[in-house]
């Protein structure tokens, strides 16, 4: 099998030959700047780049030679839209690890050693203190009260962090012939290359819902005030909906997966219970996942993070495939028990291996015979990608990781 067929066996739920690989097809199963330069580093492949393609989670885009190194399957489209020198620029956030960032992408140094960013206001949208390793949200437009009209819903947007910073290929689609651009790119990458392609659409709800009123008012809001909390998610589906129709009118015949996102759990269970769920965001769901599926040959992904055991199914009535990234070390996400009442419906692609407590402390045999405990439970019958839970980040060894795909690869002999 080549990757793309390795990738659509795994959603289909076949067995492959071997299991496939992600690492940076998206910007929540990727590696952070500082571990990347420490993993390059350390393979004696100090000459490639480290280019920062998400600049708040400072997560970096690995170059083909080291995706190839570990057989990774899965490629994100955007990459085909930063391949020029002239858009990067050198810049050093982290202390002792130099990198390249986009040329739009201008932060601040403050006197107290923070990182400060601006958005297309020129207000200070994001903050990075000093010794951190990502940006902060600093403005939340709707922190005081609900507009009487969502007129400005895209301004607003775009003042919060994670509307002012798109990346790759979002950060080009105010230029001239953008769709027609992302259309030809993809179909340019396709020929290239034989590994699975994917994008991120975001159309996150709850998140935008958190983004604009801060979480702590939006979790208030969802039982103090639902008319409310329902015009927006009406604005937001609006705007989704318009922008998901180009999407698959641009690539809905070339892409394999599209990607959305609602963070909707924490360690020790869903921010939500099931009601509310089903309240403001289930019917919503699926008609993002019906269009999608109307409009397109594309798999549905979605990224939540969390204990979400309790939604699962509703995320599997709305019309999700694919989920991501599988948080095995929260509350009730067992692999084994994933994948025996939930297998067969969904692709589970992460919970590879636990990144908050095992990747990043422990030996790199304990690492390989963790990885191997959770390829036993979640391989078997296909429906499953490798992947770590969530990003490898600044703290994780790179003999670790090493470690890591060592452990997929002997599993895959």
């Amino acid at each position: 099998m080549n990757s793309r067929e390795r990738i659509l066996s795994a959603i289909n739920h076949k067995q492959s030959d071997r299991i496939p690989v992600d690492l940076g097809a998206t910007p929540s199963s990727g590696i952070s700047v500082v571990a990347y330069q420490n993993l390059i580093n350390y393979l004696g492949m100090g000459h490639l780049k480290n280019r920062v393609y998400d600049v708040i989670q400072e997560v970096t885009q690995p170059e083909m030679e080291l995706l190839d190194y570990f057989g990774v399957d899965v490629l994100d489209i955007g990459r085909e839209f930063n391949t020029a020198e002239d858009y990067w620029q050198p810049l050093e956030l982290i202390k002792g690890t130099p990198a390249l960032y986009p040329k739009w992408f201008n932060p601040l140094r403050q006197p107290d050693g923070s990182w400060h960013v601006a958005g297309k206001g020129n207000e200070f949208i994001g903050k990075m203190p000093q010794g951190a390793t990502f940006f902060d949200q600093l403005i939340f437009p709707y922190r005081e009260g609900y507009p009487t009209n969502f007129d400005d819903l895209g301004t607003q947007m775009s003042r919060a962090i994670w509307g002012g910073f798109g990346f790759t290929p979002y950060d080009w689609i105010d230029e001239p012939g953008f769709w027609q651009m992302l259309r030809e790119k993809t179909i340019d990458l396709r020929l290239k290359t034989d590994k699975a392609l994917l994008l991120g659409v975001g159309c996150n709800l709850f998140e935008w819902g958190t983004f604009l009123r801060r979480i702590d008012n939006f979790l208030m809001d969802l039982y103090l005030e639902p008319e409310n909390v329902h015009r927006l998610m009406d604005a937001l589906m609006e705007r989704h909906l318009e922008f998901l129709g180009k999407v698959c009118e641009a690539v809905g015949d070339v892409v394999d997966i599209l990607k959305f996102g609602d963070d909707l759990g924490t360690n020790t269970g869903p921010f939500i219970p099931n009601e509310t769920y089903r309240e403001f965001f289930l019917p919503r769901h699926k008609q993002l996942c019906d269009f999608v599926k109307a409009n397109s040959s594309a798999h549905t992904m979605l990224h939540c993070c969390g204990g979400i055991y309790e939604l699962i199914p509703d995320l599997i009535e709305a019309g999700f495939e694919i989920l991501n990234p599988i948080q095995i070390n929260a509350i009730n996400m067992d692999p084994k028990r994933l994948k025996l009442e939930f297998g067969k419906e969904l692709t589970f692609w992460g919970g590879g291996i636990n990144t908050q407590s095992v990747l990043n402390r422990a030996t790199p045999e304990e690492v390989k015979k963790h990885v191997i405990e959770n390829l036993e439970a979640f391989a078997p019958g296909g429906g499953f990608v490798f992947n770590t839970v969530h990003n490898i980040l600044s703290d994780v060894p790179p003999q670790n990781i090493v470690a890591m795909f060592e452990a997929v690869k002997g599993f895959n002999r």
